[in-house]
């Protein structure tokens, strides 16, 4: 048995296929300077023909996994449109006399060196992206064929020395089981991708072979603990044969239970709703049974574009899915960018700490122009459905108060014009830095609704940025100062009377809903492909329980105390469903 690290969850049994590594060959002869040009010309042509290829691949994608995962792609866009990619290609060309191919790959190689000397895990795997865009450079530059997978072979466990999103991106899962990996990470966007097609994988095998996986052997890969088992014995196989077929007989229990009313066994009520980005990723929210969503990111209407979006053009998306909605509510989170969300149209200031800067609703309030075009594309699609607005990054009484001010000049300016909007439509914050939770009872008299976003507060809260993997183990969303962060903004909420619900990434982990149960959140919004899952846990867990083994929570000291004990309890509601 080989011990990776689990990146994707997942059971595959199969043969395996290595997929071979890039290999060029490059032209050794120097040019003239009167080929400067013609070269030059030549990386132009392959660039554009890049470009035109990624967006065709986000535009596939889109359909299948949604707009936020196909946001890694803007990376490689940005890569092409990089000045200092560009200079330092041309650069060789012009000093050294060598052919566009030549230079492109002296170029990638100069940059992934550069990355891969950096003491931060985060960027080492940002050199796999500039080795996706350059190779997918030199391949048109040298006229090679694509490395395509297997399609008329039984379904196959692939095997890599890494794999870059865009091989992902074109892996169809009925033919591949599972992923392998010799290099990587779990912050990789190959591991973001590939959690997003459900299709398993481990990576960091490479120190712990002995010797080459070799295609057509007998693999059997756990993407939960990182086990790869290598021509594994029939007892191993027996096992693991029985675990895959409870996975898949779990999967087709989730779908059966799509259409039932999320309570629990003693009666409390909890709305399950869904983050999405685009219209494309509600059909997917409605078949798993979300009811309504509970975050529309709107930045990735900004995205994949040359300018801003008009309030005609939000105005019509936010309309389609109100109505698509059907009366369940929407909930619309305004502008959200920065940090590590650009646009590459909006010249953001360079930062020390993008996080602590000029992003969200400081954004907002700065570029009123923008801001209202979006709040009167809101108002108007609230016609249209149960429309609820709200605010990111909020950290003051002042600027839900600048917010709403501008909201207002936008109601009398659609007021003058003679466009329907719904004066009542519901105003709420997120609650996602530990400022707001400490003035959670103020922000809770100027608004109609909170929003708890987990993955900022655990950020700010504990100082610790997740992407850095160096610091990531200390990225501990069940800290005990993140519980009581959590029990005073819906305590605060509950008092003046106003809805609390959570929308970050504990809102789909099944070991947090016990938590959820005893402070009564009203609502959990989360990824599509959470809400099965923590709707089935929600019908077999009661509020009582919860209540029980939450009240045990508060006096523990550590972490890996709080986790142990809510595990514990999953553990019970598992036994006592099983027996009966």
């Amino acid at each position: 048995m080989i011990q990776g690290i689990g990146a994707s969850a997942g059971i595959a049994i199969g043969r395996a296929f290595v997929l071979p590594n890039w290999e060029w060959e490059l032209p050794e002869q120097k040019i003239d300077v009167a080929d400067f040009a013609r070269e030059f010309e030549r990386v132009y042509e392959g660039i554009r023909t890049s470009k035109s290829e990624i967006e065709q691949i986000k535009d596939e994608l889109r359909e299948v996994v949604g707009s936020e995962e196909t946001h890694i792609f803007d990376a490689h866009l940005a890569i092409l449109d990089d000045p200092v990619f560009m200079n330092e290609i041309q650069g060789i060309i012009q000093r050294q006399y060598k052919a566009a191919e030549v230079a492109v790959k002296e170029a990638i190689d100069h940059f992934v060196t550069m990355f891969d000397l950096l003491d931060d895990e985060y960027m080492k795997e940002r050199a796999l992206d500039i080795k996706d865009v350059g190779n997918r450079l030199l391949k048109h530059l040298l006229g090679a064929p694509e490395i395509t997978l297997p399609s008329d072979t039984q379904p196959f466990i692939l095997i890599a020395k890494e794999l870059s999103p865009s091989q992902l991106a074109h892996i169809n899962p009925q033919h591949v089981l599972g992923i392998v990996t010799l290099a990587g990470s779990t912050t990789s966007h190959s591991a973001i991708m590939a959690r997003a097609l459900g299709v398993p994988l481990i990576v960091g095998i490479e120190a712990k072979l002995e010797e080459p996986i070799q295609t057509g052997q007998s693999l059997i890969i756990d993407g939960s603990d990182g086990k790869v088992f290598i021509n594994p014995e029939q007892p191993v196989i027996d096992v693991y044969t029985e675990l895959h077929r409870r996975q898949v007989e779990a999967k087709n229990r989730l779908h059966d239970i799509a259409g039932y009313r999320p309570v629990t066994p003693d009666g409390k009520m909890l709305s399950l709703a869904a983050n999405i980005s685009s219209f494309k990723e509600l059909e997917i929210a409605l078949s798993s049974g979300a009811h309504g969503v509970g975050l529309f990111r709107t930045e990735f209407l900004y995205m994949d574009r040359n300018r801003f979006p008009k309030e005609e053009e939000q105005y019509e998306v936010y309309r389609s899915v109100a109505e698509k909605l059907e009366g369940e509510p929407l909930v619309i989170r305004t502008l959200d960018v920065g940090g590590d969300k650009q646009l590459d149209y909006f010249e953001l200031p360079e930062e020390d700490n993008p996080f602590l800067g000029y992003r969200a609703i400081r954004i907002s309030l700065d570029r009123q122009d923008l801001f209202k075009t979006q709040l009167r594309a809101i108002l108007r699609a609230s016609h249209h459905g149960q429309v609820k607005l709200m605010y990111p990054l909020i950290s003051s009484v002042e600027e839900v108060r600048a917010a709403n001010r501008i909201l207002e000049e936008a109601k009398r300016e659609l007021e003058l014009e003679g466009l329907p909007f719904d004066n009542g439509m519901k105003i709420g914050v997120m609650i996602e830095v530990p400022a707001a939770v400490m003035i959670a009872d103020l922000l809770a008299e100027e608004v109609d609704f909170f929003s708890i976003g987990t993955n900022d507060l655990v950020q700010f809260t504990l100082a610790v940025d997740r992407m850095n993997e160096q610091i990531s183990h200390l990225y501990e969303p069940y800290h005990p100062a993140l519980l009581r962060m959590l029990r005073l903004t819906v305590e605060a909420a509950k008092r003046h009377g106003i809805k609390v619900g959570v929308c970050g990434e504990l809102a789909g982990d099944l070991r947090a809903l016990p938590l959820w149960l005893t402070l009564d959140v009203d609502e959990l919004s989360m990824s599509s492909h959470s809400i099965l899952q923590v709707k089935e846990r929600l019908l077999c867990t009661s509020q009582a329980e919860s209540r029980e083994v939450v009240r045990q929570l508060y006096d523990c000291r550590t972490s890996t105390e709080i986790l142990d004990r809510l595990i514990a309890f999953m553990e019970h509601i598992d036994n006592k469903t099983a027996n009966g």
